[in-house]
């Protein structure tokens, strides 16, 4: 399971009514997070350069297990198979196939004392 990492995302809303995307990447091998992201547009540019972001230096796992958001698209998939990175889809719907990364996402979300995000408005 060293060799093994899962993906996924979930929302987080503001008090201004907007949305947060979070890109977490979980190690198999001790079930910690190797990588975590936010944004307001997450593009398959974005996530594919939160890849390169998670394993510099040759320190890519042999597999990655995710879903079938359409935010991975092309460029994830290129960006994987460039680091030696085998993707495993979940089924459609599916979310118990990905069970560790969903877990912690359950466990982020339980624990977090506030159900929104505040954030601060800049003045222009």
């Amino acid at each position: 399971m060293k060799d093994m990492v899962s993906s996924d995302f979930f929302v987080v809303p503001t008090v201004f009514f907007r949305v947060l995307f979070v890109f977490v990447i979980l190690s198999h091998d001790r079930r910690r997070p190797v990588h975590v992201a936010v944004t307001e547009y997450p593009t398959a540019e974005w996530v594919a350069h939160q890849l390169l972001e998670a394993f510099p230096w040759d320190s890519a796992p042999h597999y990655v297990l995710r879903d079938r958001d359409g935010s991975y698209g092309e460029k994830f998939q290129e960006t994987a198979s460039w680091l030696g990175i085998r993707e495993v889809l979940t089924a459609p719907q599916s979310p118990w196939q990905n069970a560790c990364v969903e877990r912690l996402i359950g466990s982020i979300r339980r624990e977090d004392d506030a159900s929104v995000v505040v954030e601060t408005q800049e003045k222009k």
